[in-house]
């Protein structure tokens, strides 16, 4: 088992023997009823997401927020989706967020509390919200918990939580004292247990709970789908390698859920797969030329138009590639990656990147026409844009693409 998976694990591990472990100060009963919720609750059944929508006339879709609520519903409000209040306005429209809600920064609990009041909200006006699974939620779920700010722990802290740690170190000790080969056994110190309570903050094992597939945020996700198609649109997080082309939407679907679900299949599965749909890059930074029969197959396969990915952070701007049939999305929305605020419109026929509020027609020519909408992005961002590092080489004419 990798370590990122036994990670994921190691809370149900730790709580598998539950005598004796309520603390001075909190009721047997409060604690073993986060036990038993951490454990042995039943799981309820989550309604899956549809995956095939036709008749759409309005689509946002919005790449990477890596918790930061702020920009994220400041785009949300210059897309003409929520009002000051953050409810839904955005009457038939179709949000779809492309993965990677989470990690980062601060504040990803607020983001999904928000987009599931959305769901409702929207789907009562006729709109719908896709929030799509990408390899943070995923990594969360199965307890890789590299990019897990101290603020998103500190999120899920409450009134009993030093006590749910407090026994938790107590189980903790007990396993040691059993596992431990005689003489192996570590020098229980204070220091030994600061070093292990650095290791679980505050809000930890509440969070851990929150993101399981018992807990309100994972069995949320798990409701969602990893890839969708709108009208003549596939929408994902990473992008579709030439291992999976061929799959079909429900396939791909099932086999991430299934994954995520039981633990002991991610080994050599779809989920952790550089080549899978929530880590493929190859759609964002592999030549062109390399990957343009490959594009062409997977839309012929999908009867599809374009894919759009988020992902891989562009220097700054909704960027298309392949003459417009891949549509890049991640222009690094995050105060992390620099607050930068874009997001793709289809409406009808006809595709715009909505730039610091701007709605711009995005270009299929990926030479003088390209060339044209970055400057325009660039004049919009505050000093110093992101942009000229991408705009200056083409500003030679010698270095512009041909037209496609």
């Amino acid at each position: 088992m990798s370590h990122a998976v036994s990670t994921g694990v190691a809370v149900k591990k730790q709580v598998g023997a539950r005598a004796g472990l309520h603390e001075k100060g909190m009721s047997a009963r409060l604690l073993g009823l986060f036990f038993f919720l951490l454990c042995g609750a039943p799981q309820a059944p989550f309604a899956v997401a549809e995956e095939v929508w036709t008749g759409v006339q309005r689509i946002v879709a919005i790449g990477d927020v890596h918790g930061d609520y702020q920009q994220f519903v400041a785009l949300l409000r210059e897309a003409g989706l929520i009002d000051q209040k953050n409810k839904w306005t955005g009457g038939k429209t179709h949000l779809v967020q492309t993965g990677d809600i989470l990690d980062r920064g601060p504040q990803s609990r607020q983001v999904m509390e928000l987009l599931m009041s959305l769901e409702k909200e929207a789907r009562r006006a006729g709109g719908r919200v896709h929030a799509l699974i990408g390899n943070h939620e995923a990594m969360n779920l199965y307890g890789d918990l590299r990019y897990v700010s101290p603020q998103e722990y500190e999120a899920f802290r409450d009134r009993n939580s030093e006590k749910i740690r407090d026994a938790f170190y107590q189980q903790h000790v007990e396993q040691l004292k059993k596992s431990s080969p005689p003489g192996e056994l570590p020098e229980l110190t204070e220091s030994y247990r600061q070093v292990w309570e650095s290791k679980q903050p505050l809000g930890f094992f509440e969070h851990r709970y929150a993101l399981s597939d018992r807990g309100r945020y994972g069995k949320w996700i798990l409701g969602h789908n990893a890839i969708i198609k709108i009208n003549d649109t596939l929408f994902l997080h990473g992008g579709l390698s030439p291992k999976y082309a061929a799959d079909s939407l429900a396939g791909i679907n099932e086999r991430v859920r299934d994954e995520l679900e039981d633990f002991t299949t991610l080994a050599g599965g779809i989920v952790q797969d550089e080549e899978g749909p929530l880590w493929y890059r190859g759609l964002a930074l592999a030549e062109e030329e390399s990957l343009a029969a490959h594009v062409r197959r997977v839309l012929e396969n999908y009867g599809a138009r374009r894919i759009v990915v988020g992902h891989t952070v562009t220097e700054g701007a909704v960027i298309p590639r392949f003459g417009g049939k891949v549509v890049l999305i991640d222009a690094g929305l995050s105060q992390f990656y620099g607050a930068r605020r874009a997001c793709l419109i289809l409406e009808g026929d006809r595709a715009y990147a909505l730039h610091r509020g701007k709605k711009i027609a995005l270009p299929s020519d990926l030479g003088a026409e390209l060339l044209q909408y970055l400057q325009e992005a660039a004049a919009l961002d505050p000093s110093p844009s992101s942009l000229p590092g991408r705009i200056r080489p083409m500003e030679d004419t010698s270095l512009v693409p041909a037209t496609r």
